[in-house]
């Protein structure tokens, strides 16, 4: 891992062991991009890759200079109208009304680690050799504005993490209306772009378009990062696999509104920005004040989308996930939300309860309805005390006889939503989103609290907190269950709403830190109606998130497939819950639910008094088995083998980091009449180990020809009788 500086040619290369990126400054003293791909060896200059030359209709830069055109030049953060046709990385709009701005380099920093950024989640490091980082500094001297590119490369990962910071040092006002934080022009546009998409109940699913020319995007405007769009997009050669083929990976670590775009203009080049949507973006600067970009997380792999995929899945696992719970291993809970809705006391609470503590299970997690005067969605969110007629010893209480069963005790909050009917509205109306004179409109009867104004947070903390200290509580799921509308705040001046939606976000994470950081044995998992607001910035506070309010097994192939881009597996929230499913209203074996739900931070979502002996019996040993297994399944490599949105089968595998052991995943959606045989080849294992199969010690098997031949899928193995919606686990242990 290096950062180096030619002085002579001005160029800078970042590079490890598996990529390298240069940046140039150019003739006028911007920055330009020479390359960004597999490592290259360093030497004392790659002006050669610096491309320019006369075209009609080109504007240069310098008068009698016809070689020089920004429209031709591959850049590191542009701005727009000064001979760069494209869409810029920013904007700044100035007292004259003027949006021109000339960023010229000043001077750089390169040094061990990484700095935090204030307010923000970010990954991070452990000690200062395990990254480097360059800091550019470019200042616009009409405007005396400073802004500092920042690049760090880590050593053990292939990835580039970039922020932008504005600085404004002049005696009026600029004003941001675009702040992306990356930039990168590409110098082809031979790729398809891979993103995740979907909607409630079907959260990231994978979407592949080949690039054209013209604008590609993905976005949200919705206050969250959103279930429609993950703030994730990959560029990926035609002939990539998930093992073989170059990708490049673009990761938005943020939780609200953003914007993801290619941009392919009429020669080729290829631009990708990510960051804060511009619309409904505003940021007035007054003298010495700051903005501060979130961090994109840039991978790259000449290893196929796997490649990608893993180098995310071990940066977020360990360096930005965060505290206590990071590496430890996650509790087996029982979640009552699909056992009883808002229809419970604590006698059937403590019935269900008493029968996962039998059947093994380590974590009770009481959901929505416990609180207020809360009988249903119309009232009582914002009131964080008990609702004592359904819990007559309140939370204190239950918790207390939950642990005494030898469980640990888990809550369920929604601390930025509010109803109407509550006491909390009824003391300030004032304190929701809504626009003054307009109708403002509701989402499951509730209405989104004004989390930029510090004093909104406040309350919800000192409200929360206060349960937290009071009753033994080692879990928290944080629940949102609605989009931002009619956004205002009432609380602010005009010049000033344009800020809402980010200081929102700002809001959030600020509740957040302040929780984690009075209780940091507490377990906190996020949850946005499900997958509304699973993305990275979320998974710095909370290590594992509620992946999709769909439950259903064979939904969730596709749903933990298309998340697993990006995403680890020791994040996802995935649970066994009744048949027929209250999201689709398919009946699935119990076998396949928790074959499929293995694969994540496990857990029920049922009422296990109302199965069968022989269901409970199933689940004992699904009880027994995630303990044996979850450590290797938590902090293993994860592959994805077939793929549920191209086939009737869909597999996947972790193999631990020494490969001595391996759990497979195989499933089969549809029964085929008369079907074929199958073979299941493998990945990551050691090629001349050898392994045993589900611990039956008769025959060995070498990596190798696990890889290669693959394993025959023997119909007889799959539950359920080989009918619709089977599967089969595979165990291998190192002989």
């Amino acid at each position: 891992m290096a950062i180096e500086f030619n002085e002579k040619t001005k160029e800078f290369h970042l590079y490890n062991n598996d990529l390298s990126y240069i940046i140039k400054i150019l003739s006028n003293n911007q920055l330009g991009n020479l390359y960004y791909g597999n490592r290259i060896h360093h030497k004392e200059s790659f002006s050669y890759l610096l491309e320019g030359g006369w075209r009609s209709l080109a504007a240069y830069v310098f008068e009698g200079d016809t070689n020089f055109s920004l429209q031709y030049t591959k850049q590191e953060y542009p701005s727009y109208g000064a001979t760069d046709f494209r869409y810029p990385a920013f904007e700044i709009k100035q007292s004259n009304g003027s949006k021109i701005t000339n960023f010229e380099y000043v001077d750089h920093n390169i040094f061990n680690g990484k700095k935090k950024l204030s307010g923000l989640p970010a990954t991070y490091v452990e000690n200062e050799k395990e990254a480097q980082t360059l800091e550019i500094i470019l200042y616009d001297c009409v405007i005396k504005t400073k802004l500092v590119l920042s690049y760090t490369i880590y050593e053990e990962f292939p990835v580039i993490t970039r922020n932008a910071k504005f600085i404004y040092e002049g005696n009026e006002e600029i004003t941001l209306t675009k702040a992306m934080s990356c930039s990168v022009d590409l110098p082809d546009y031979d790729y398809e772009m891979v993103h995740l998409a979907g909607a409630w109940s079907r959260e990231r699913h994978i979407k592949i378009r080949k690039l054209e020319q013209g604008v590609q995007s993905i976005y949200s405007l919705r206050g969250a990062s959103s279930a429609e769009h993950n703030p994730f997009i990959a560029l990926k050669r035609p002939n990539t696999t998930e093992f073989e083929g170059e990708v490049y990976g673009f990761s938005f670590v943020y939780s609200g509104n953003f914007l993801g775009e290619v941009l392919v203009d009429t020669h080729n080049t290829s631009r990708v920005m990510m960051g804060i949507h511009p619309n409904m973006f505003e940021w007035i600067l007054h003298r010495n004040e700051t903005f501060q970009t979130p961090e994109v997380v840039m991978a790259y792999s000449n290893k196929g989308l796997n490649g990608m995929s893993q180098a995310y899945h071990k940066l977020y696992r360990t360096r930005l996930a965060r505290g206590y719970w990071r590496d430890r291993i996650r509790p087996i809970l029982m979640n009552n939300w699909e056992a009883t809705s808002f229809d419970f006391n604590e006698s059937k609470i403590l019935k269900i309860a008493k029968t996962a503590k039998e059947i093994g299970i380590e974590l009770f997690v009481l959901d929505d309805g416990w609180f207020g005067k809360r009988d249903d969605d119309k009232a009582g969110l914002g009131d964080w005390y008990a609702n004592t007629k359904k819990l007559p010893d309140g939370i204190v209480g239950l918790s207390k006889k939950i642990e005494d069963m030898g469980m640990k005790f888990g809550l369920w909050f929604e601390p930025e939503m509010v109803n109407k009917d509550s006491d909390l509205y009824r003391a300030h109306p004032d304190w929701i989103i809504h626009t003054p004179n307009r109708k403002t409109s509701h989402c499951r009867n509730q209405y989104v609290l004004d989390f930029s104004r510090k004093e909104v947070v406040d309350y919800i903390y000192k409200a929360m907190s206060k349960i937290l200290r009071e009753a033994s509580i080692s879990y928290v799921k944080w629940d949102m269950n609605r989009y931002m509308t009619e956004c205002y705040s009432v609380a602010k001046n005009a010049e000033s709403q344009g800020r809402v939606m980010h200081e929102y976000i700002l809001g959030v994470y600020d509740l957040y830190e302040k929780l984690t950081t009075e209780f940091p044995y507490i377990l906190f998992e996020s949850c946005a109606s499900g997958g509304a607001r699973f993305d990275p910035g979320i998974l710095y506070y909370a290590p594992q998130g509620w992946t999709s309010d769909d439950t259903d097994a064979v939904e969730r192939m596709k749903i933990q497939y298309g998340t697993s881009y990006v995403y680890p597996i020791s994040c996802m929230g995935a649970h066994v819950s009744e048949v027929p499913n209250q999201q689709v209203f398919r009946t699935t074996p119990i076998e396949t639910r928790a074959n499929v739900a293995y694969f994540g931070a496990f857990g029920y979502e049922l009422d296990l008094n109302t199965l069968s002996d022989e269901e409970k019996e199933s689940v004992r040993k699904q009880v027994k088995f995630i303990k044996d297994k979850r450590e290797l399944i938590q902090k293993g490599t994860f592959y994805r083998l077939l793929n549920p949105f191209e086939d009737n089968v869909a597999a996947w595998m972790v193999v631990s980091e020494d490969k001595s052991e391996a759990i497979v995943g195989y499933y089969k959606i549809l029964n085929v009449v008369n079907d074929g045989f199958k073979r299941l080849k493998l990945e990551g294992l050691e090629k001349d180990k050898a392994y045993y199969i589900n611990e039956e010690r008769k025959e060995k098997f070498f990596g190798d020809e696990l890889m290669y031949a693959g394993i025959p899928v023997k119909p007889e193995l799959l539950c359920g009788n080989g009918g619709d919606f089977t599967s089969v686990i595979y165990y291998l242990k190192e002989a």
